[in-house]
């Protein structure tokens, strides 16, 4: 099986059935699968052939549902892109993984030409080329030769040059998880999956194509809704949302401003979280909320999607431990190992390695993936064999749900004609979080925070955007004359406001 065959599988089954809610209407499941056809049709037009790389820069939408659709029809790969993202971002991206054609709005198109994008690159227009796709052919054609072990599409994360890393997942990488999900939450046709998450988070992988393998429908949270928790309850309500997965931080904000509980989303019985760690007291009071709902704590980076759960029954008023990531899922395999390059026993730490379906085929343009992945998350085990994450062993971090390299956003930063030198550290825990930079200026410049602010919207996406700054004389350095990123983080945390309390 491959991830094209879901949604034909489920418009066999009945077509009528409702499979996409988004901004552009609704669509059963045997709309969607014409859609997908003369999408395709329309790419094949435009030279897009098996193992051509498409990207999609596009809002939320059920015409952007359709589109990964019918990249995987034609047995290419799609590139989901971040709407928010700036232009010059973008057409790195696009230069990068050597985009055959882009799935965009005539708008979007100027500015990528604008930023320097390949001129040569196709493209399928879906306001101003609408007409022409409505002409083309609904009709499925025979799939390409193409087998569960092909590139099916790339989600490219923050990388510590500067430049985003694309990870590559297979078919088999994705159905592995896809499958197991489906399961442990026993989805079914008549199960309403909410998609908070954006196309180029991974988190999207579970809301769209575990729906779709059970024929259920998937309803699309529109952008402006995803951290506005009084829109976002009304969501769950009017949708009759019955599984929701994002990241711990808007579950909070929808308790906390949002009245979030079993009263106010009857409906709700599954709903899974990850991306960041879920700090106890608000977790505690989502379990109280929701005493008959199943809550999963899901845990793996882009590069395995899920591989670890942990499903959260009962927690005691008393406990203020991490909640644990759990054990292996999907087929995975998971174990730590220490500094010294031994196996982690229990109550050690240790770095978490990957092996199994779900770890990725490799880094576009790089060597395949070789072996365990090394996730970089350094966790603990119990005397069950149930990992509790612990931290991280380099300089990335976990913001607002997203994995950000520290190295990322400071390469933007250096690109300011008025900073000599620039380090990134995180104020705060948690969902609590926050971007901060130490920055040594060249004399007689001032900056102000708009305007660093400004400086990093032109080239990052909008997770990475500093939330405050500090000007600094020099930078603390280690006796080998490295950064000290712990005098940083010191630094960072004496400027923390004290953590929100939670009921």
């Amino acid at each position: 099986m491959l991830l094209a065959d879901l949604v034909i599988q489920a418009a066999r089954r009945d077509a009528t059935s409702t499979a996409v809610i988004g901004p552009d209407g609704t669509w059963t499941y045997g709309e969607l699968d014409a859609l997908a056809n003369r999408l395709a049709r329309a790419l094949e037009r435009r030279g897009v052939t098996a193992g051509d790389r498409v990207g999609l820069w596009l809002e939320k939408s059920g015409r952007g549902v359709a589109a990964m659709q019918a990249c995987l029809r034609l047995g290419a790969v799609y590139v989901p892109l971040d709407p928010l993202s700036p232009a010059p971002r973008i057409a790195g991206i696009l230069g990068d993984c050597e985009m055959r054609c882009v799935v965009t709005t005539e708008a979007r198109r100027a500015a990528l030409a604008a930023a320097g994008a390949p001129p040569e690159l196709a493209v399928l227009h879906v306001d101003t080329d609408w007409d022409e796709v409505q002409r083309q052919s609904a009709d499925s054609s025979p799939p390409p030769a193409r087998g569960p072990d092909d590139l099916a599409y790339i989600l490219y994360t923050s990388g510590s040059t500067g430049r985003p890393k694309g990870v590559c997942i297979s078919h088999r990488n994705a159905l592995a998880f896809v499958e197991w999900a489906a399961g442990a939450i026993a989805a079914s046709a008549s199960d309403r999956f909410a998609n908070h998450a954006p196309f180029h988070f991974d988190l999207s992988v579970l809301d769209l194509y575990v729906a779709f393998l059970a024929g259920g429908a998937v309803a699309l949270v529109p952008e402006g809704l995803s951290y506005t928790p009084r829109r976002l309850v009304e969501f769950i309500q009017s949708h009759r949302i019955s599984v929701w997965y994002s990241v711990p931080s808007a579950l909070a904000l929808m308790m906390e401003e949002g009245a979030l509980d079993a009263a106010a989303a009857p409906t709700l019985r599954t709903i899974l979280f990850a991306g960041e760690p879920f700090p106890v007291k608000p977790l505690r009071r989502l379990r109280r909320g929701f005493p008959d709902a199943r809550l999963f704590n899901l845990y793996g980076p882009t590069e395995t999607n899920v591989c670890t759960f942990y499903e959260v029954t009962t927690l005691a008023d008393d406990r203020s431990a991490p909640v644990p990531i759990g054990r292996a899922c999907s087929g995975d395999e998971v174990w730590a190992v220490r500094a010294d390059g031994e196996r982690a026993g229990p109550g050690e730490e240790g770095e978490l390695l990957v092996a199994g379906p779900t770890v990725m085929l490799g880094y576009w343009g790089q060597p395949p993936q070789q072996g365990p992945y090394a996730t970089g998350d350094i966790v603990r085990a119990d005397d069950d064999g149930e990992y509790t994450y612990v931290g991280r062993r380099d300089h990335m971090v976990k913001i607002r749900g997203h994995r950000v390299e520290l190295g990322d956003i400071e390469a933007a930063l250096l690109q300011h004609p008025d900073i000599r030198e620039v380090a990134v550290a995180v104020r705060g825990v948690g969902i609590d979080a926050r971007l901060h930079a130490f920055v040594v200026v060249a004399p007689p410049a001032e900056l102000s925070l708009l305007g660093l602010k400004r400086h990093c919207a032109e080239r990052l996406p909008r997770y990475m955007i500093l939330d405050d700054f500090t000007p600094i004389a020099a930078l603390p350095r280690t006796g080998n004359g490295k950064v000290d990123r712990l005098a940083l983080a010191r630094l960072a945390a004496a400027s923390s406001p004290p953590p929100k309390e939670q009921p």
